[in-house]
């Protein structure tokens, strides 16, 4: 186990700075920063000046070992537009992503456990086409287009509830339906196949052999034995949210990492975006790791080697 975890480490280590090298050579080749820093009539001088100050007049590879030098003692750089620490802004914003990431996660789930199971447990019935069909419509419409649906009609229209910011419960709900609709498409999907998998296996006649009561074998012995795909996608789809978030934080003025990033990088503030990139990498990382090894206590025939 210990290996295990070490290995995974190494490897997560491998992928956030090959993450931090991509998005450092794809903002270098965006332009340059200091022409939107200074104002018109800024001379070739004043130019010079403020590279020298920002350290981007050196070659590209110093530029990125000095950064990794500093990252690892937990300096990310300064940020250009709102003249703070980089990373400290992004964890200012952060409290605001995970409240919408798991609110997101809790729809998704919300619908797409019952609707797994009882497509599997009634399948080629009016609930499994019905809950195809609801899967196939997630898949077809990306959460912005939700988004501004959900914006027209619920907030606009019915006035229901709020169309953007934070402070609320109400102002949760329509960012959380918009980021959460995708998900349900694949978990439904998934879990159906598992579910239909666990139907039909020994352990599952036995029980009814034996005369446990169909609902018990379903939700409690069969979900549980099909919840390990489950909780993959779990994991997968939260580290996501939290790290892709950034169209719908912006579609609702969501006040996130992601809308923070979105901001920065039409600003082409490369610290707030290097700070805001790591965090999600990193974040990715650690919830994949939790994902398998949760795999142990949900299902005891699995085990790291």
């Amino acid at each position: 186990m210990r290996r295990y975890v070490l290995n995974r480490l190494w490897q997560g280590a491998v992928a956030v700075v090959g993450a931090l090298f991509i998005v450092f050579v794809a903002q270098r080749l965006s332009g340059d920063p200091v022409a939107l820093l200074l104002p018109m009539d800024a001379t070739e001088a004043d130019f010079e000046a403020m590279r020298q100050a920002l350290g981007l007049d050196r070659p590209l590879p110093v530029q990125f070992v000095v950064f990794l030098r500093d990252a690892l003692t937990g300096d990310f750089g300064h940020s250009y537009l709102w003249n703070m620490p980089a990373m400290d802004l992004v964890l200012e914003r952060l409290p605001a992503t995970l409240e919408l990431a798991l609110a997101g996660l809790v729809f998704a789930l919300a619908l797409a456990v019952p609707l797994g199971v009882l497509s599997a447990v009634h399948r080629g019935g009016w609930i499994d086409n019905a809950a195809k069909l609801f899967a196939m419509l997630g898949q077809a419409m990306p959460g912005f287009w939700v988004g501004l649906l959900l914006i027209v009609f619920v907030a606009v229209q019915l006035q229901w509830l709020p169309a953007y910011g934070r402070g609320t419960v109400g102002h949760l709900i329509l960012p959380a339906i918009a980021l959460g609709w995708y998900p349900v498409a694949a978990m439904t999907r998934t879990l159906r196949s598992s579910m239909l998998d666990i139907l039909q296996s020994d352990f599952v006649r036995m029980e009814r052999a034996i005369g446990l009561p169909e609902r018990a074998i379903v939700w409690r012995f069969a979900l549980r034995n099909a919840a390990v795909p489950l909780v993959t996608l779990i994991g997968v789809y939260f580290a996501n949210m939290l790290g892709g978030a950034f169209v719908i934080e912006v579609v609702f003025a969501w006040p996130g990492v992601g809308r923070a990033v979105v901001e920065a990088v039409f600003a082409r503030d490369f610290p707030v975006v290097q700070a805001g990139v790591i965090l999600a990498a990193v974040i990715f990382v650690v919830v994949n790791l939790i994902v398998d090894l949760t795999y142990g206590l949900i299902d005891p025939r699995i085990r790291h080697e």
